[in-house]
């Protein structure tokens, strides 16, 4: 069992745990996963190396709330344990002899575009970050966000935070205003990404994106988080998880993201069903 040391609620559907996982601090680096079960008969699922810890042994892991296994998963707290967490997996994040970068995270992804903007800081880059979120409610990690970038826009689809209107907007405000970046890094939603990716090719500029299909092994083996990246295909859990946005075939993504929509719907409510009958 890997002891949880710390647990912590973001917002009503997103908390931020952190797990005693020695073997996994020592080695981790931004843009890595593991890949956490949290019990014997639990399902493997791949989350992203948020932060680590390498004198203390610990990392840390954000997830949202969405199924059965990660319902599961929250049920536990400091001082529980999670049956195996496996990792680091997946390509770190290629950050070495950037200057100026847009940091680019909506919603539960600003939990991965995190560790690369305070990378990029530490590695002395100038980061301007884009975070975007529903409504105010939904805002994680702004304070966060702020202490690394020199530029940071917050925006909300109902304007109840920071400014109102999609990341692109504020991205694009910054690209027209003179900025010029070496790379711009999107990690979101697969339709977020695929529309910072079309207004970044029409300004030339390189955009890197974070890709998170259906997983189970994380080892290349299974083939469920195949993708299409320029006409070939590719394997998130060993060619990436980071892909050159411009060459990712999102509609293709986007469709095979749904296929097990209507079996995860079930089994959240099974486990949700489950867990009443044990509280009452």
């Amino acid at each position: 069992m890997y002891r949880i040391t710390e647990k912590q609620s973001l917002n009503p559907t997103v908390s931020r745990m952190v797990i005693a996982a020695p073997h996994v601090a020592r080695r981790a680096e931004p843009g890595q996963f593991v890949i956490i079960r949290a019990d014997a008969e639990g399902e493997r699922i791949p989350l992203t190396v948020a932060d680590y810890d390498r004198k203390a042994g610990t990392v840390t892991v954000i997830y949202q709330i969405v199924g059965a296994t990660t319902h599961k998963l929250d049920r536990l707290g400091a001082g529980d344990g999670v049956c195996d967490i496996a990792g680091p997996l997946g390509k770190p994040t290629e950050l070495d002899g950037l200057k100026k970068v847009a940091v680019i995270g909506g919603g539960v992804g600003c939990a991965i575009a995190l560790p690369t903007a305070r990378k990029l800081h530490e590695l002395g880059a100038e980061v301007h970050s884009v975070i975007g979120f529903r409504n105010k409610e939904l805002v994680i990690l702004e304070d966060e966000f702020r202490a690394v970038s020199s530029v940071c826009e917050l925006m909300t689809d109902d304007g109840s935070a920071g400014a109102k209107g999609l990341v692109t907007d504020a991205l694009k405000n910054l690209i027209e205003a003179g900025n010029v970046y070496d790379e711009v890094i999107a990690i979101g939603p697969l339709v977020m990404m695929k529309f910072v990716c079309r207004l970044t090719k029409q300004y030339g500029i390189k955009t890197v994106v974070s890709m998170n299909p259906v997983m189970i092994d994380g080892t290349g083996m299974c083939g469920c988080c195949r993708l299409t990246v320029g006409g070939q295909m590719k394997f998130a859990c060993v060619d990436g998880p980071d892909f050159d946005g411009h060459l990712v075939d999102f509609d293709e993504a986007i469709e095979r993201g749904k296929m097990y929509g209507e079996f995860e719907r079930r089994a959240y409510e099974e486990e949700c069903n489950l867990f009443k009958k044990e509280a009452n």
